[in-house]
């Protein structure tokens, strides 16, 4: 046999034998669990349903929902974390609360135990009280607190929370004046304190704040910007105060996620983040939807990192 002979008949061979072979199956071909870190009907649960209805709509395998809420999230972080990196584990994640939680908590996570799909809602922090509140400006808060030293209760969602952050970002700015934090479990309970007259004020996420909005004052936003949903509401920049502080929701799969599911997953992510029905959801669910792709997500974190650890590490918080 000729050699050029050969080596159609072999070619003809291989090409007969690749064509016999099972085609590898497309990801995702089974169901896709959806971790959730904080219990149903919360704000990251409320997203990530709106969230699932779009993802129905361009991918034909579901999502399952798992909710492992818990210690600020940490149970359910964890559980992102230490998933199978096949592609069929993601979940929830909140910044900053990540980032505080493996700083002084010793959490079985870091910022490098993810491959980040997308970062979904940019959610700014805002200091309120009720409407018939005496205090009518932060400049009244700062002068009464200042005058009577932790008289003023603060409530908060924490501790090593995006509320927790704020406040200590507070107190590093106002060392003179001396507010009393309460921390609950959540927003509902923050809410409702405010409401009961527990607290003087709080510290709250845009999101949770419009559930009560009609009992309370959104007295300043703590964002570069005014936000859509509060477009009366002066941030605290303009009244000559440096403290921006938001609670950043996030989507991640396990380290290691095999490079094709990661890209399905974050192209899928940014069709969602682009549907204007989708958009138009997250308006009428007071969500302040902010999208960033995967490499930016990475990026935002580990740019607050730094600044997070300072400033944990001043109030004596890291162990």
């Amino acid at each position: 046999m000729k050699p050029n002979t050969a080596f159609s008949s072999f070619a003809l061979a291989l090409a007969l034998l690749l064509a016999a072979l099972p085609a590898a199956a497309a990801y995702p071909e089974k169901p896709v669990s959806m971790i959730i870190a904080f219990t149903a009907g919360g704000s990251s649960d409320v997203q990530a349903r709106i969230m699932q209805k779009y993802w129905d709509k361009y991918v034909k395998e579901p999502w399952v929902f798992v909710y492992k809420p818990g210690a600020g999230g940490i149970i359910g972080f964890t559980e992102i974390a230490k998933s199978a990196p096949d592609g069929y584990a993601i979940g929830g994640l909140n910044v900053p609360h990540l980032v505080l939680q493996s700083l002084a908590q010793r959490a079985a996570f870091n910022a490098e135990s993810f491959e980040y799909i997308a970062q979904v809602v940019n959610d700014p922090q805002c200091v309120v009280v009720l409407k018939d509140s005496k205090f009518k400006s932060f400049a009244a808060i700062l002068d009464y607190a200042k005058k009577n030293p932790n008289k003023l209760k603060v409530g908060l969602v924490g501790p090593l929370s995006g509320h927790h952050l704020m406040f200590l970002e507070f107190c590093k700015l106002f060392p003179d004046v001396k507010l009393s934090r309460v921390f609950y479990k959540g927003a509902a309970d923050q809410n409702a304190a405010l409401l009961g007259g527990e607290v003087d004020l709080i510290f709250g996420n845009i999101n949770d704040v419009m559930r009560s909005i009609e009992e309370f004052n959104v007295l300043n936003v703590a964002a570069e910007k005014r936000n859509g949903f509060l477009p009366d509401v002066p941030t605290l920049k303009e009244q000559g105060i440096n403290l921006v502080s938001d609670i950043r929701r996030i989507f991640a799969a396990p380290k290691g996620t095999s490079p094709e599911a990661l890209a399905f997953l974050r192209e899928t992510f940014k069709k969602i983040c682009s549907d204007p029905n989708y958009l138009s959801d997250m308006k009428k669910a007071g969500q302040p939807a902010e999208y960033l792709d995967g490499e930016a997500t990475a990026a935002y974190i580990r740019s607050v990192e730094a600044a997070d650890k300072k400033l944990l590490q001043e109030a004596g918080l890291l162990k």
